[in-house]
């Protein structure tokens, strides 16, 4: 599979916060599309709570559940002719054929978290659909095989909780915003707070099933290796449909630590953010330490000035952590008062943005903190910015009315993994 070759210090996350903020029904389509489905499909449909369409009092709300992006949800941008929310696999089986033979372009969605719209708007095709994977939510974890397999409905947050509820040692590397659906997401690839340890979540996935564009269901074995590896990171919906996922679990202690600090330009951020691009990719693997940057006031009256939060999960007790970190980054300047030692649930609860004493339970309502208008876009860095640059890039980032940044570290297992074994 080719040898380790060096991989990206850090991700840098972009989201740019923007301030600003009647689909025509095809009756002859959607009474096609739904004859199909009853001939191709093996179990009957229940139509009355799976197909929606414009005219549905539900169709609205269908549409912006999942949604992250508002801007997306304006009413210029083109609405589905209908959406369908298949409760089995054949049912995803025949919307596939029948979306096929009828010319109908196919939007799916498990989540909503793909910031570009593009599980439910179609700017070009027309007429279009979703498919909606949101009943299709089963978590089946066997603690016993160290495996789990999920459908392609639920949240991460929920694959979380449930591994939790049979677990308090066992984990999953996926991702820190815990209403992504876990269809996409492990397409996308999956980077969390676990992996420096244990890589990405497409890393940690036994096998998979999917329908292909014939309406075929395929496992890993059937799909070959090729397919199997491009699933794991290639793009939500560019090979199949997601159906299921197995997944590995891997090890969590029952203890691990927590803390978020933050420094501002008046506090040395500018050294601090330095050494922490030279620090965070290279540190003990069972630390985390990203970095949430935005504009902030300043302690003079009427300006501004810039924050960069450190939000770190370690994956052990506070007097190892405090080790580590007066090895590896004391300028920091961590302390105990900083930290909070907690399981590993709860951290996935922190770590997602709620307060350390949310209960987890509040992961299985997969939804989102907030919603709003915005436009993301992310970068890998393989060099250090010197503090110059720094300098420079606060200047621009002040003239943003609303702008945030996240800054992930690499590393660690990231390291180890060869870039001939996934496509990100």
């Amino acid at each position: 599979m080719g040898s380790p070759s060096p991989r990206f210090l850090f991700l840098l996350v972009y989201v740019f916060v923007l301030l600003s903020v009647s689909s025509t029904s095809s009756f002859t389509i959607q009474e096609s599309f739904i004859h199909c489905l009853g001939a191709h499909s093996q179990n009957p449909i229940p139509f009355s709570t799976s197909f929606y369409t414009p005219n549905n009092a539900s169709f609205t709300s269908i549409l912006e559940s999942a949604a992250q992006n508002l801007r997306y949800l304006l009413p210029s941008m083109p609405k589905p002719d209908f959406i369908f929310t298949p409760l089995e696999d054949s049912h995803v089986q025949a919307a596939v054929i029948c979306a096929k033979t009828l010319n109908i372009h196919m939007r799916v969605r498990s989540g909503g978290h793909d910031y570009e719209g593009l599980s439910y708007v179609s700017l070009v095709e027309k007429p279009f659909m979703i498919l909606d994977l949101v009943k299709l939510r089963a978590i089946h974890v066997d603690v016993a095989q160290n495996m789990a397999w999920i459908q392609a409905g639920p949240t991460i947050g929920e694959v979380y909780y449930r591994i939790s509820e049979k677990s308090q040692v066992h984990g999953f590397p996926a991702g820190i915003c815990t209403s992504l659906g876990i269809g996409g997401h492990i397409t996308g690839g999956a980077y969390g707070s676990m992996m420096r340890k244990y890589g990405l979540g497409a890393d940690n996935i036994i096998d998979a099933r999917i329908v292909d564009s014939d309406g075929k269901i395929l496992d890993k074995e059937a799909m070959e290796e090729d397919l199997f590896w491009a699933i794991r990171g290639g793009g939500v919906g560019s090979f199949g449909i997601i159906l299921w996922w197995q997944i590995k679990l891997v090890q969590v202690p029952p203890i691990v630590t927590v803390f978020t600090v933050t420094k501002t330009l008046e506090q040395k951020a500018n050294k601090i953010l330095y050494k922490w691009q030279q620090a965070a990719p290279n540190i003990d693997e069972n630390i985390f330490i990203r970095v949430l940057i935005q504009v902030t006031n300043s302690s003079t009256v009427g300006k501004k000035t810039i924050s960069t939060s450190y939000n770190a999960l370690f994956l052990g007790g506070v007097d190892s952590l405090l080790q580590v970190m007066k090895r590896s980054f004391p300028e920091l300047g961590i302390t105990k008062k900083d930290c909070l030692e907690t399981s590993w649930i709860k951290s996935v609860v922190y770590m997602a943005g709620y307060p350390i004493s949310t209960p987890p339970e509040i992961l299985l309502q997969g939804k989102s903190i907030g919603k709003t208008y915005f436009k993301a876009k992310s970068d890998f860095m393989r060099q250090v910015i010197p503090e110059i640059a720094l300098s420079s890039l606060w200047k621009r980032f002040l003239l943003e009315e609303s702008a945030f940044m996240i800054w992930n570290p690499y590393g660690g297992m990231m390291n180890r993994i060869p870039e001939s074994t996934r496509l990100l």
